[in-house]
C-alpha cells in the first residue's frame, strides 16, 4: 500500500521539487556503532549530546591544529601543556570506562595511539 502510494506520486510529480533531488544522500556511517546502541547513538545525536570522549578528542583535535599553526614559542609551550592534560584526561576516562576492553578499540587501538603521538 505504501509502495503504491510512492508510485503515484511519482508518477504525479509530487516528488520533482523535494530539495536534494538527484543528489547522493549523506548517509552517517554506524557501522562501528554495536547494533543495539544504534537508536540511543541516534536519540543522543539528534539532542545535539555529544559524550565526555567526544568533547575531548575535538578539543585535542583543536590544540594539535593550534599548536602545528602557532609562531609564538611560549604560546606554543602552553597549548602543548594543556594537551598533554587534555590527553591524560581521555586516556583516563577511556580506562574508566573500560573501552580498552571493547572488540572497536581492539581493532583501532593502534590508530588512537597514532593520533596521541603527534
Amino acid at each position: 500500500m505504501a509502495e503504491e502510494k510512492i508510485k503515484q506520486a511519482i508518477r504525479d510529480g509530487e516528488l520533482d521539487k523535494l530539495p536534494g533531488k538527484g543528489k547522493p544522500l549523506n548517509l552517517e556511517d554506524i557501522s562501528k556503532v554495536p547494533e543495539d546502541m544504534r537508536m540511543s547513538y541516534h536519540m543522543m545525536k539528534n539532542s545535539g549530546y555529544l559524550p565526555e570522549e567526544v568533547k575531548l578528542n575535538k578539543e585535542l583535535v583543536s590544540l594539535r591544529e593550534l599548536i602545528a599553526s602557532c609562531e609564538d614559542k611560549d604560546e606554543k609551550e602552553k597549548y602543548e601543556k594543556k594537551l598533554t592534560e587534555k590527553e591524560i584526561h581521555y586516556r583516563m576516562l577511556i580506562e574508566k570506562r573500560n573501552f580498552s576492553k571493547t572488540s572497536v578499540f581492539k581493532q583501532y587501538q593502534g590508530k588512537i595511539n597514532n593520533l596521541f603521538r603527534k
